[in-house]
């Protein structure tokens, strides 16, 4: 079988692009990538890009210079985790707080790991996780 070598990119369905845009550029801090009229791209640590798409607004395929993207959508509350060290943590309890984001719960895991959940302005659910969640990791 062919090699992978990581998930590239996450794409999150929303409701308001710009009250999306504002929160994961704005309190989350993730660095502005690219938008047009139909996304925003945001890195991830350098290890990856979040993309936010209108909800309904990629139902049909999308002609690009260089081919043409397939439709794709989603609904309802998702679920992503963003990785964190563990000497992050606290600080990262105190920015959540600080913008008004309420943690809806912790987990400590068996490996040693421990996951922060939270909701962005479109009910997914965010999860930061340090190391010891998964192995591996």
């Amino acid at each position: 079988m062919p090699d992978l070598t990581g998930i590239l990119e996450t794409v999150l369905y929303v409701d308001d692009l710009a009250r999306a845009a504002a929160f994961w550029g704005g309190p989350m801090g993730l660095p502005y990538l690219h938008e047009d009229h139909r996304m925003r791209a945001y890195d991830v640590a350098g290890r990856g890009v979040l993309l936010l798409f209108p909800r309904g607004g990629s139902l049909h395929p999308v002609p690009t210079p260089g081919g043409t993207i397939p439709p794709h959508d989603g609904a309802g509350p998702l679920h992503l985790a963003l990785s964190i060290s563990a000497d992050a943590l606290p600080a990262w309890e105190d920015h959540l707080a600080a913008h008004g984001i309420a943690v809806e719960g912790r987990t400590t895991w068996p490996r040693g790991g421990v996951s922060l959940y939270f909701r962005d302005p479109d009910g997914h659910l965010v999860e930061l996780a340090t190391p010891g969640l998964w192995k591996g990791y």
